[in-house]
């Protein structure tokens, strides 16, 4: 089950009570949006930045996203009205596994319906239209956040201004939906996994974040940290607590289910998807000034997915940050990340 959300600022939630018709062409009777949001919007309404999150992450980002948004940063509530809403299907609050059906009265659970990042990306112009917004000066987001931030800018181009891309791709790769369906075997492995309870699935998560874990961080990352000083041990190795620690605390906050649905969700992903063209056309449609950001080390979206958007997006500025943090290096560098964005925007 999700676990209670942190950070100073309480979770809103935005209730549409109209039938939204996902790209499936299955309708959910309504939706429901949890959304945090940041300082306050100008007169112009020209200050939002929207900030679209990863996989397991939730609304609140200057939560999981500390050090980048703050007083003094490049994103600052003093100047901008920043937004994160949770992504749909997840199960911190938007319309996922863990919400009530209105058909039956009960949470959807197994039976919630596939969705892709294009739905979820529906989902967010609706909130944009709640909150009265109508242009975003930034729109950003890493990883799977990315990828909803280039579907937004070639759903609404005339609404955003400006886009941030961090360790992200124009579609989920190969090695990525290899990956995904690892984790979903894992999760299928647990034969509690589609049971009607908030905890089905648990060790089959557990599993699963074990394997994302791999590819979040690296080879050096893990050789750095989780090394054992004792050349005499044969079991109760460090590397193994630490994958069972991060397994376990996954499963307190997060739901088997909603992992399934979100990792099908990233396997949809691709720009060129339905638009009768290739990615490289499809990215050359985007005409807002774009800052990519690749991490040398990310293994699970290496640089070379960002070399290909910064090649064919017409107005973009590529960085590169050294570091060894792996795929979770755009949470992690929050110093670097603040000021490579402060320069850009300046």
């Amino acid at each position: 089950m999700c676990a209670n959300f942190s950070g100073v600022l309480t979770v809103q939630i935005y209730h549409n009570k109209h039938t939204f018709t996902l790209e499936s062409g299955v309708v959910l009777p309504e939706l429901q949006i949890a959304y945090h949001t940041y300082g306050t919007l100008n007169h112009s309404k020209s200050n939002v930045i929207w900030i679209c999150h990863a996989l397991t992450a939730n609304s609140d980002v200057a939560d999981w996203w500390k050090g980048l948004i703050g007083p003094g940063r490049a994103i600052d509530p003093a100047r901008h009205f920043i937004v994160c809403a949770n992504i749909l299907g997840s199960c911190y609050g938007s319309s996922g596994p863990l919400s009530i059906n209105p058909a039956t009265g009960k949470p959807y659970y197994s039976s919630f319906p596939q969705i892709t990042v294009r739905d979820m990306v529906q989902a967010h112009t609706l909130l944009r239209e709640h909150l009265g917004i109508e242009e975003i000066q930034l729109l950003m987001g890493g990883s799977m956040g990315g990828y909803q931030s280039l579907e937004w800018t070639l759903l609404e181009p005339a609404r955003i201004r400006q886009l941030a891309l961090l360790s992200t791709g124009a579609s989920e790769s190969a090695w990525g939906i290899a990956i995904h369906t690892a984790q979903r075997l894992a999760i299928e492995a647990d034969s509690t996994w589609r049971d009607h309870t908030p905890n089905a699935g648990a060790n089959g998560l557990k599993a699963a974040r074990a394997i994302g874990m791999l590819t979040y961080r690296n080879y050096q990352t893990f050789v750095r940290t989780q090394s054992d000083p004792d050349n005499d041990k044969t079991d109760d190795f460090k590397a193994a607590s630490y994958i069972n620690y991060q397994g376990d605390k996954l499963v307190r906050r997060f739901n088997a289910q909603a992992y399934w649905r979100l990792t099908k969700a990233m396997d949809s992903h691709n720009i060129a998807r339905g638009r009768r063209t290739d990615q490289a056309a499809t990215l050359a449609l985007i005409k807002q000034p774009t800052l990519i950001v690749g991490i040398t080390s990310d293994v699970l979206c290496p640089p070379e997915e960002q070399h290909f958007l910064a090649k064919h997006i017409p107005d973009a500025t590529y960085h590169e940050i050294d570091s060894s943090y792996g795929h979770d290096g755009f949470l992690i560098e929050v110093d670097k990340i603040d000021s490579l964005l402060n320069d850009w925007l300046a």
